[in-house]
């Protein structure tokens, strides 16, 4: 089950598993500040750190701890070669809104490379080439037209090589991205969470945040324990948006994405980034370990991902893992034993890009950092520093580029939004089934199943002692039925991804709250 550590899965991560981090307090009585920070992830803390360096007095709320959600089963990419491909983003923004992509998201990687110089954090920050290579079946065109479309976007150090000439992983034909980047980011968010404690920001943890109220120019957030923040503006950093009950959640998808972590000899494997232009595509980085080992064998972890799939919509989610270690041998003969295996969500927004700014629909003064797109990292930087300027009064290029209200009208978004909502349509009919089980007596122990209870869908769990455990299975976001994730021990909503314990207690929004309790 879920630890302290673990507030959206309970597989362990690489970065969980090797890196110590600093506990805070629980937000115990009322208090003030200019700005109040939902969510202690990277867009969060970075958020908060920018504001605090202008002067700005931060408040930051966290259901869980330090990093404890998405932002702690990333692969820490840092990356401009963008996932949904330059050429793609040219149809949609136009050459100017790809160019605009390609600096916010290098200016992202230069910022925290910035940050990580100056507050001295020692996050195994280093700069690296990316290697975008074709899949079995793969087209060169697709890699000419990303060329092209990267070099009028301003990337003109992209270059197109026969192979990236990788120890130990051949790539075959491939475009090389120079200047990429990569960290251990729960090192990173604890040199950040420290250098904003040190000019004077407070972070509350086990503090989840259940109430904005905007009040003529002023917020107030209340939380489940009863303590209120007021403030001038409010930042949801939380992955998806828990303040906006629709707009948002018509606009992205959110998706389950899964990692293993292989040991690999030291030196056996060239250091990059690479990505396949697979669909759903592989993704890939090494993390170097210390030389001393307990083994007494040095290696380093290959960290791969990929198998991405609709948020509570695959039944045996395991099989994912299983077909992305075998991805993994197939491809770098050096692979060893397995010694991390773990999913994430991702929100994957319908015209390529995410949000950052303004929300629609709400106040000019609260603001959101949402659809990351398989770029969290750096989306989530660049989207603090785009808030920090817009709180700040100052024009920022990139404004109108990741304004959550935007419309981008092209056909392509549209066929893509009207998918992607009929999708989630689609799930409602899940009120009108039976169960996935006749009776609770069909349920192993550690492992979930909903039940047809007359006119009532019931979430059933059976923990390790054998002891059945019952909530409502309707999401209290928009009522669809939430379907059991047996890798993360997670109830998930396949609607707009929202997450519940075993125990039915709310990880992930847009839901509020978690899931009722059966009478």
């Amino acid at each position: 089950m879920l630890t302290p550590d673990q507030s959206s899965g309970a597989t362990p991560t690489a970065w969980l598993a090797t890196a110590d981090r600093p506990t805070f307090a629980v937000l115990s009585q009322n208090t003030t500040a200019d700005v109040v920070v939902i969510g202690a992830g990277i867009a969060g803390l970075s958020t908060a750190y920018l504001l605090a360096r202008e002067g700005r007095t931060v408040v930051v709320l966290e259901d869980g701890e330090i990093g404890s959600g998405e932002t702690g089963r990333t692969t820490a990419h840092l990356s401009n070669a963008l996932d949904d491909r330059y050429y793609n983003l040219e149809k949609l923004f136009g050459q100017e809104g790809a160019r605009l992509a390609a600096d916010s998201h290098g200016a992202a990687i230069d910022q925290i490379e910035r940050i990580a110089r100056e507050e001295n954090i020692a996050c195994d920050f280093a700069r690296l080439d990316g290697f975008l290579f074709l899949p079995a079946g793969g087209t060169v065109k697709e890699l000419d037209d990303e060329l092209a479309a990267a070099h009028r976007a301003g990337l003109g150090g992209v270059e197109r090589l026969p192979d990236a000439r990788a120890t130990g992983f051949h790539t075959g034909d491939c475009l090389r991205f120079p200047n990429q980047g990569q960290f251990h980011i729960l090192k990173y968010l604890n040199g950040l969470a420290q250098a904003l404690v040190k000019r004077g920001g407070r972070i509350f943890t086990h503090t989840r945040a259940t109430e904005i109220h905007v009040i003529d120019q002023d917020v107030r957030v209340v939380t489940q324990g009863g303590a209120e923040v007021a403030a001038k503006h409010v930042v949801v950093a939380t992955n998806t948006p828990f303040n906006d009950r629709v707009v948002m959640h018509t606009k992205q998808a959110p998706y389950r994405t899964y990692v293993v972590a292989v040991r690999v000899p030291k030196g056996s494997v060239t250091q990059a980034l690479y990505w396949d232009t697979a669909d759903p595509y592989h993704y890939i980085r090494l993390q170097e370990m210390p030389d001393s080992t307990s083994s007494g064998s040095a290696y380093d972890l290959l960290i791969v991902g990929g198998e991405d799939h609709k948020t509570g919509q695959e039944s045996d989610p395991e099989e994912r893992l299983r077909c992305l270690e075998e991805w993994t041998r197939k491809h770098f003969p050096s692979a060893q034993q397995t010694e991390f295996r773990w999913s994430g969500q991702v929100m994957e927004p319908v015209d390529s890009l995410g949000y950052a700014g303004r929300n629609p629909m709400d106040a000019d003064n609260v603001y959101i950092i949402t659809g990351d797109s398989g770029h969290g990292m750096t989306h989530s930087t660049l989207g603090a520093m785009l808030i920090t300027d817009l709180i700040q009064g100052r024009d920022n290029p990139w404004e109108k580029l990741y304004d959550p209200g935007r419309i981008t009208g092209s056909l392509d978004t549209a066929k893509e939004f009207l998918k992607e909502n009929l999708n989630v349509a689609a799930e409602y009919t899940d009120l009108l089934t039976g169960g996935d089980v006749a009776s609770a007596e069909e349920i192993a122990p550690d492992t979930g199943a909903v039940l047809r209870r007359g006119l009532a869908k019931v979430a059933v769990y059976r923990d390790p002692q054998g002891q059945q455990h019952e909530c409502s299975a309707i999401c209290p976001h928009l009522g669809c039925v939430v379907h059991w994730n047996n890798l993360e021990k997670s109830w998930d909503c396949p609607c707009h991804g929202s997450r519940f314990s075993a125990y039915g207690e709310l990880m992930n929004g847009p839901a509020d709250r978690g899931l009722g309790k059966v009478e």
